[in-house]
Order: structure tokens, then sequence, then C-alpha cells
């Protein structure tokens, strides 16, 4: 691995524990009680040339409800695309969003207090390097007090590269695993002592095809690892369970993602509902040598979700491990009746009723909200490995997807030959 992966993770977790420890957040006013107090942080900023409209990159934003203690309802972002350069980059945006000209909007769902949620904005590249505008993008909640938070975020258009972006569902008992969080609203808990899948997948959002891949996972305390793929190193750091893997042989065409089978385990000890954060990291090897261990797969629409070497400040992202701590019921003896008379025979039944969980609205943490839109993944932040264990054991960084999406056309700005 080499400098700049070191340089670029520990940069992340540095916002990652002043994120945690409440000191990123801006000096204001204070908020009512019954008021959402959320704020915006961008998480990608380049592009590598020659990304294509159909495997556009997601932009990676994080909505951050660390701060306040209410739980934020029907959280909306709204995206302004009028001051990007037409002649160096695209936008996309996702089906089930509400455009107007320039601007389009998207619901996100609930966020509950203490978790955090990533999402992404799908951009690609239409030209030349260099500049490519200006991104505003602003947050608010049904339960807030107006835009909670607004970020002017500055794109650059990069050479040519690939471009890794990491995507990790929340972790719950009943967890289709597939490489994305569609259709899967109303998940179950896992409860203390028992084992559950982790969907994990490293994206190839670049122009170029990434030789060999290294990544890493961190478990949040309380929570084991019960399966890993060949080629993993398992460590305890900090009292947090670790493993650094490696695929040597794997190559990461554009478009294409890497992933492999990973259980865990909650501690039978556990008494928390919420463990976090987890984390999930990758990075080129720039070389590939023998035969893959897994061999990657195209991206489907659904599975849109990378982000970026072009741009490695993206590599990382978090999940949450949602534990069951309802009293589990005893069942009770079923009493013997002697019947005083003989009953007459009734009709037979010849069906069944089964229960349907009705799914959760929006996209809160966890669950997909299966409607369009901007959607997204639990809590996401962070980092770690053999690279950065000291920060990762107080930090936190993140994801999003993208599904069908409708091309959102942007006025061009004053253009300079820059490549």
């Amino acid at each position: 691995m080499t400098f700049r992966y070191r340089s670029t993770l520990a940069r992340a977790g540095v916002v990652a524990l002043l994120s945690t420890a409440g000191l990123g957040a801006v000096a204001g006013p204070a908020y009512a009680a019954d008021k959402a107090d959320l704020q915006l942080i961008p998480l990608s900023y380049q592009l590598a040339k020659g990304v294509s409209e159909a495997k556009a990159k997601p932009f990676k934003f994080q909505v951050n409800n660390t701060v306040g203690t209410v739980d934020a309802k029907g959280v909306r972002v709204t995206v302004e695309t009028k001051g990007l350069k037409s002649a160096k980059v695209g936008v996309l945006a996702p089906q089930g969003c509400d455009i107007r000209g320039t601007t389009f909007s998207c619901l996100l769902g609930d966020l509950p207090a203490g978790t955090t949620e990533d999402f992404g904005i799908p951009l690609f590249s239409t030209g030349g390097k260099g500049a490519a505008g200006t991104l505003t993008v602003s947050i608010s909640a049904a339960n807030g007090a107006g835009v909670l938070d607004t970020v002017e975020h500055d794109i650059t258009v990069t050479d040519p590269g690939y471009d890794l972006t990491t995507w990790v569902q929340d972790v719950y008992a009943d967890v289709t695993v597939d490489g994305d969080d569609a259709g899967e609203a109303g998940l179950r808990p896992v409860r203390p002592g028992q084992t559950a899948p982790l969907d994990w997948a490293v994206f190839n959002d670049g122009s170029e095809r990434a030789t060999g891949i290294s990544y890493g996972i961190t478990l949040p305390a309380g929570v084991t690892f019960a399966k890993l793929p060949e080629g993993c190193v398992e460590q305890n750091l900090g009292g947090f369970a670790n493993a650094y893997c490696e695929d040597l042989g794997a190559v990461l065409k554009p478009g294409q993602y890497y992933t492999a089978d990973v259980r865990v385990t909650v501690g039978a000890d556990v008494t928390e509902k919420l463990l976090r954060p987890g984390f999930v990291w990758a990075a080129g090897l720039d070389s590939a040598a023998g035969t893959p261990e897994e061999q990657p797969k195209v991206a489907t629409s659904a599975q849109r979700r990378a982000f970026s070497e072009a741009d490695d400040g993206d590599n990382t992202a978090q999940f949450d491990v949602f534990v069951d701590q309802s009293p589990q019921s005893t069942p009770s003896p079923t009493p013997t009746v002697r019947p005083t008379s003989t009953p007459t025979a009734g009709p037979t039944p010849t069906g069944s009723v089964t229960a349907v969980p009705t799914p959760t609205a929006g996209g809160g943490a966890g669950g997909g909200s299966g409607d369009g839109g901007l959607p997204v993944t639990g809590a996401q932040v962070g980092l770690i490995g053999a690279i950065g264990a000291a920060v990762v054991a107080a930090g936190v960084a993140l994801m999003m997807l993208s599904r069908r999406r409708k091309v959102v056309l942007v006025t061009p700005g004053e253009e300079r030959t820059e490549d």
C-alpha cells in the first residue's frame, strides 16, 4: 500500500474523530428540544476523466444526526446543479426525485438520533480535466427549522484512473447478501449470541481497471468474525475485531464490484440495541498476480453505489449492527379441556394466514425505501487496518446508491481549456 493511501486515511480519521467527539460541529444557535439538528458532510471530491454516463460515480455525502438528540423525520436532500460546468461533468437524478429546472430534490427518509446516513449524487465525465464548478447541496427535515445545512462543493475532474468505493449494509438477521439494500425494509435485528451475514462490496467507479485489491473490516465492540475469506489476517486492535485481506489476482474493471463471504456474531452478553460503528475500507494494489480468490461481477443499476484513486478519500464505509433485545416469549403449557358435549363439526379450513411485516416508510437506518429517490445505507463512517489502527479506534467515515436515473441539464459556465 502506498503512502498516499495512508495519508488519506489519516485525514479521514481526523474528520471522523471530530465527528465522533461532537467537535466537528460549528457553533450556532441552540435548536428547540423537539427540532431535528443535522449536519451535511461531503466525502467525494474528484471524478476520473472518462467516466461514462452509464457508469456514473455517485459523489458521497454524509448526513450526520449525532449532534442533536431528536430523530429526524422525512429527511430531504436538495441539489442545485447550475454551478457546474457542463463541458466537464454531467449530473444524474435518481428515479423518484422531484426535478425542477437545474434543481432536484429527493427524500432520504427518517434518521434516528445518534446515527448517520450516506447518499450519493451521480456525476459523469463530459470532456476535459480541471475545475468542474460547484455543486450546491442542502439538507432539511420535516421536523427541522427550514434548511438545516448547505454545502457548496467544488468538483474536480482528474486524469483517467480507477476509482474504488466501498459500500456496506447495516447488519440485521435477515439481510439479503446481494450487494445492495433495495427492497429490504423492515429487517430483523440480530439476537445476542446469533450470527448474521455482512453484505459489502467494493465498486470501481473510475475509467480504468484496478489490478489487485486490499481491504479491511473493523467490527464494533461486542461483535466478532464468524467467517472470513481466505487471504485475511484477523487481529484484535484496541478491543475491536479487525481483518486485513488481500486478493492479489483480482482485476476490477470500470463498472464491476468485488465482494466475498463474511459473517459476524453478536456477543451473547451484549445488552445494547445498537453497536457502532463498524468499518470497511479498500485500496488498489496497482498490480495483479496469480489466480483471484473471488471473481468481480458487473454492477447492476441497483448496485451503483461506489465512490473512489482518482479520489481515494471515499474508500471507506461504515455500518451499524442492530441487536434484538426484546424478551423472548416462553410458550405457556396448553391446558387439557374435557368437552362436556360432542361439538358439531364445522367447515375445515383450506388455507392459512401469514402475517407480513409492514415496510418502514422512507430510508431510515438499515432499510431501503424501495420507492425511488436517493437510496441510503445505514450510518456510515470511519477507517482502520494495518495502516491506521490508532486512528480507526476513534474514527468515523461513510456511502450511497443510485437506481435508474434521469439526466439533469446544467447551465454552462465559463470554460477554459484545461485538458
